[in-house]
């Protein structure tokens, strides 16, 4: 009988269905956000006070010079393999918008800004996938959701900035009913109804970050991103009345059936960060970004949906055991054993006059290296990951009140980056596994423009 399989599989397509709104992670967390910063290597959290500080550090949104419109599009393609073969992971794209505006409150420099990821096919992506089933974990779902941010910021002295402010997201509950006549002998002549209701429960973390000027040239910063954890649990129950015909076709026998179903699974978590940072202007047209990022990976919980079931079937005697349904056993979730690791990031900008009104073009470069927080997959879980080095270049051209109607500035940006994983080989403890040993490696290119309106 394959009640209890049809009811677990329209539980999953359930969940595929499952929208969640506002998530930060993913997108500006693995590729970056904005142009300038991601062409510095995201080594930002001491230099930006541009729109992209809604990410890399809320405080130096008070120093932003004025109000700044940035709206931009970017994308992410990735060649991820497996034994030689490419894995087919989707791209990455979208539109990036954000807004800065700055003034005072009680006589100290104050600000405000927003900053949106909006991804141009999908607002957010659930995949649920076999425990022991390979998948790219950094690369594959994460990236695949909407990214928002809104933050504060205040200066109360000269060398001191401080800014933060609330995530909002949506974690997603579900409920699946159906009801109705099952038809064991013919199924064709079975007659379900059923009913889906969707909740989202909201969610909360915050993003807190100082930046320090102990010099004219010198910056420095601090920053907090809370761990959150989307999750997503539908419940699916199935009462019917199962009909079988008799061997003689004489009667029909009528059996109450029931079981309710349900998972839980987290299908996004972005673990707890604190970043170090510091800015330093080697000459009036050239500076040198670094950051230090401290991840909880440690923390990291399993995307594998964990499911329980209850059912009750008391069959007549002479009941087929054929058609008997069998309970499913409760799923083992295996902890992947993530790793805590620092990631360093360096960034240049160098920027060149180019008339004495103004105008100049900016010329930036990155690299930041990431190790794998992944461990050996030596037992039941196949979480695919490699180490990767990332190098990114970009330019930027401001052109100062090119237009009397519009006394701002204009800023056009452009970056590229590209993210090499060498090979990694996985090998297992058994050789009766039934995935077996195999090698990973990859690249991705990512790619992005931004214009902004300064005022």
């Amino acid at each position: 009988m394959r009640a209890l399989a049809t009811l677990a599989g329209v539980a999953t397509a359930v969940s595929t269905l499952a929208i969640s709104t506002a998530a930060l992670a993913g997108p500006a967390e693995t590729y970056g956000f904005l142009s300038r910063s991601t062409a510095m290597g995201g080594a930002v959290s001491a230099d930006a006070t541009d729109v992209s500080a809604n990410f890399y550090n809320p405080a130096g949104l008070a120093s932003a010079p004025g109000v700044r419109i940035d709206i931009g599009y970017m994308r992410a393609n990735a060649s991820l393999r497996m034994n030689g073969k490419d894995n087919a992971v989707d791209a990455v794209h979208g539109l990036v918008f954000g807004l800065v505006a700055p003034g005072k409150l009680l006589g100290m420099p104050f600000a405000f800004g927003v900053a949106l990821h909006l991804p141009d096919d999908r607002v957010f992506r659930v995949r649920a996938l076999d425990q022991q089933q390979p998948r790219w974990e950094i690369y594959d779902n994460r990236p695949q959701r909407l990214f928002f941010g809104a933050h504060l910021a205040i200066q109360p002295v000269k060398w001191l900035e401080i800014g933060g402010g609330l995530v909002f997201l949506a974690a997603t509950r579900a409920r699946l009913d159906i009801t109705g006549d099952l038809s064991l002998s013919d199924a064709a002549t079975s007659r379900l109804r059923h009913e889906v209701d969707a909740d989202l429960t909201s969610i909360r973390y915050p993003q807190l970050g100082l930046r320090l000027k102990p010099t004219d040239r010198l910056r420095l910063s601090a920053v907090y991103r809370g761990e959150f954890q989307l999750t997503l649990d539908i419940e699916a129950r199935l009462a019917v009345q199962a009909k079988l015909r008799d061997s003689s076709c004489a009667t029909t026998l009528c059996v109450p059936f029931f079981t309710y179903l349900t998972t839980s699974s987290v299908n996004a978590f972005l673990p707890r960060q604190v970043v170090l940072g510091g800015s330093y202007d080697l000459t009036p047209d050239v500076t040198l970004d670094a950051d230090v990022t401290w991840i909880q990976w440690s923390s990291y919980k399993s995307p594998m949906s964990a499911v329980t079931a209850q059912t009750k079937f008391d069959p007549p005697p002479g009941f087929p055991a054929s058609l008997t349904p069998e309970k499913p056993a409760p799923t083992v979730v295996l902890p992947p054993n993530f790793q805590n690791r620092v990631v360093p990031r360096i960034g240049v900008e160098a920027r060149l006059p180019l008339s004495p009104k103004g105008h100049s073009l900016a010329l930036r470069g990155g690299y930041f290296y990431e190790r794998s927080p992944v461990p050996p997959q030596s037992g039941g879980t196949n979480f695919v990951d490699a180490d990767r080095h990332a190098f990114s270049v970009g330019t930027g051209l401001k052109l100062h009140a090119p237009f009397t109607e519009m006394p701002g500035d204009i800023h056009f940006d452009l970056h590229a980056q590209w993210s090499y994983l060498p090979e990694r080989v996985f090998t297992k403890d058994s050789p009766a596994d039934p995935i077996g040993d195999y090698r990973a490696s990859g690249q991705i290119w990512s790619f992005g423009t931004t214009l902004g309106l300064a005022f």
